[in-house]
């Protein structure tokens, strides 16, 4: 019979889930191990990702987590809903085959949109898999100068598909900046050392890495994050085996890390400013244990999918935070959601003080 759980349990279990408390079984303190716990965090937003590993490896620099990632740690690509993604660099090959394949399918309207054929597509990831042959590291800017020398319009959001549609069919991944340039490179030649699992043992991979990286969370939760059919999810969390255990949130049937229920949840009092592309909140559809939807706007205005960093308190969002980086110091606003009191305040200007000492700049609030 599932356990069942309050919903302050299940948000302390999905805060520790999250790596944004001690975690009582594991402790990832690399880049990699991180990475590989989620199987997949969200880093459209290069800095964003960048901060999203630092919270989770106290006392490390930005420095620090950059030089895990040209030491291929972990890489950027279009694995699942579209969307930019950090993986583990060995697996980046099969999460592209399981997932990406439907991006790929649903990419046909939008090719059709920008006048592009399918044809040209494939032609595409030719002169771009060429470009880059050797070692080559190549910039957004001189990767559509190639697409351009032979005849490959880029103008508008082309270059920008055509980029996307070549790291899908898993022939070319991001590479770390380069200064502000955005760099890409052959992913055979980046991650040589590829992991090939079949069907179901990568759905289970799946299931797994979501599960104890968000838990606890239900089936659709899973399908909704991978991009995955339901049935789809089903199957990974069946093929997870016992690493997953079954429980029941508010009357809703859920999984979460087995390891997990050995220990007692305690409350939730922690105070985190995490980035705005986050799997703390993009991982999930129903964002409401986390998020007040009266606080919804805030976080997301406009409804366009561009999500403000936020101040978290208790598991909860309590205020948003901009940050403006200057060559002597970073500069931070907080925007309160809820009344903050002094202790409060003290203890978000604390967490703060960590992101300037990851960037390596004095802060200014």
């Amino acid at each position: 019979m599932p356990v069942r759980l309050t919903n302050a349990e299940a948000l302390a279990l999905r805060m520790t889930s999250l790596l944004l408390r001690p975690h009582p079984h594991v402790n990832p303190d690399s880049v990699a191990a991180v990475v590989e716990w989620f199987g997949a965090m969200q880093a459209q937003d290069a800095a964003s990702g960048l901060w999203s590993l630092g919270v989770r490896l106290p006392g490390r620099t930005q420095a620090d987590v950059r030089a895990a990632l040209e030491r291929r740690e972990a890489l950027r690509t279009w694995p699942m809903r579209g969307t930019i993604h950090l993986v583990p660099s060995r697996d980046a090959h099969w999460m592209l085959s399981v997932t990406g394949v439907r991006v790929l399918a649903a990419a046909a309207t939008t090719r059709t949109q920008l006048g592009l054929t399918e044809a040209d597509s494939e032609r595409a990831v030719d002169v771009l898999g060429a470009a880059l042959t050797g070692g080559r590291r190549l910039t957004r800017a001189q990767c559509l100068a190639a697409l351009n020398a032979a005849a490959i319009d880029t103008a508008g959001q082309r270059g920008y598909h055509l980029l996307s549609y070549a790291a899908l069919r898993g022939v070319i991944c991001i590479a770390p900046h380069v200064g502000t340039e955005q760099t890409f490179a052959l992913l055979d030649e980046w991650a040589p050392d590829s992991h090939r699992p079949d069907r179901d043992e990568a759905l289970g991979l799946l299931a797994l890495r979501y599960v104890r990286g968000h838990g606890p969370v239900t089936r659709h939760d899973l399908a909704r994050w991978t991009g995955l059919t339901v049935t789809d999810a089903t199957r990974g969390i069946a093929a997870a085996g016992d690493a997953l255990a079954s429980v029941e949130v508010d009357g809703t049937a859920a999984v979460v890390d087995a390891a997990l229920l050995d220990a007692t949840p305690e409350p939730v009092d922690d105070v985190h400013t995490l980035p705005g592309f986050d799997e703390y909140l993009l991982g999930f559809k129903d964002r409401t244990p986390m998020l007040d939807p009266a606080h919804a706007a805030a976080v997301v205005p406009g409804g366009n999918g561009v999500f403000q960093a936020t101040v978290v308190h208790g598991g909860r969002v309590v205020g948003t935070w901009k940050r403006t980086i200057g060559k002597t110091g970073v500069k931070v606003t907080v925007h309160p959601l809820t009344p903050f009191d002094a202790a409060l305040r003290s203890r978000v200007d604390s967490a703060l003080a960590d992101y300037a000492r990851f960037l390596g700049l004095p802060l200014r609030l």
